[in-house]
């Protein structure tokens, strides 16, 4: 079985500086991040359970979701959250050629800026699925204006065997100031996420956290 760290270590941080793993620790402020959507009733429930607290999050979306799904898409960013490059058909960054690699993000890019407020946002933000990519799809990213989006505390909410309460625990654990937080808004994670959400939103409001878009 693969290891997932549901905190990333320090030192693989340290070892890819010109990623973003988390933002500065000088406000009392989560960045919550979705990956693989949108799709119905999961994303929305997300949107529609991130407005009861206030928060705004950061999606990283799927081309071809946002195709199949543009109503949805439209609806986060009118609501004020940040929509976000998650390549066009999910693929494999250590198993996908550079140049299909690129290819793919722009297809999932060229997507997105069919939508008019997508292309009011000041920044092109971009995660890898799986988290895999190598240095030379990386360089390249930070060369065509990309932020290159990691993470430091996972909620690992898409394994159906974890209990919903570690998923919560997972993140209310190793998320501090500035922490960036992933969740997915998929069918496969559909329980845990609902779970884990509910119960981050409301520890950390309770500390007198805010939650913010990536920009």
């Amino acid at each position: 079985m693969k290891f997932i760290p549901v905190k990333t270590p320090y030192l693989v941080q340290r070892l890819l500086p010109n990623y973003i793993w988390h933002m500065p620790r000088t406000e009392k402020t989560i960045y919550l991040t979705f990956d693989d959507g949108p799709i119905p009733e999961v994303t929305e429930w997300a949107l529609g359970t991130l407005a009861t607290y206030n928060a705004k999050a950061t999606f990283f979306c799927i081309g071809d979701n946002v195709r199949k799904h543009p109503k949805i898409f439209n609806k986060l960013l009118e609501e004020g959250h940040t929509a976000a490059n998650h390549t066009f058909h999910h693929i494999k960054g250590w198993k996908t050629s550079t140049p299909d690699y690129l290819e793919n993000i722009a297809l999932a890019e060229a997507e997105m800026a069919k939508h008019s407020l997508y292309l009011k946002q000041p920044t092109k933000l971009f995660r890898p699925p799986y988290g895999e990519i190598t240095i030379p799809k990386g360089r390249a990213l930070l060369k065509m204006g990309y932020k290159i989006i990691m993470w430091e505390s996972l909620a690992i909410d898409w394994k159906p065997e974890i209990p919903v309460e570690k998923s919560a625990s997972y993140i209310i654990n190793n998320t501090q100031e500035g922490s960036i937080a992933v969740f997915h808004d998929s069918l496969k994670a559909e329980r845990n996420m609902k779970y884990a959400l509910e119960k981050t939103l409301d520890h950390f409001s309770e500390l007198g956290f805010e939650f913010k878009a990536l920009e």
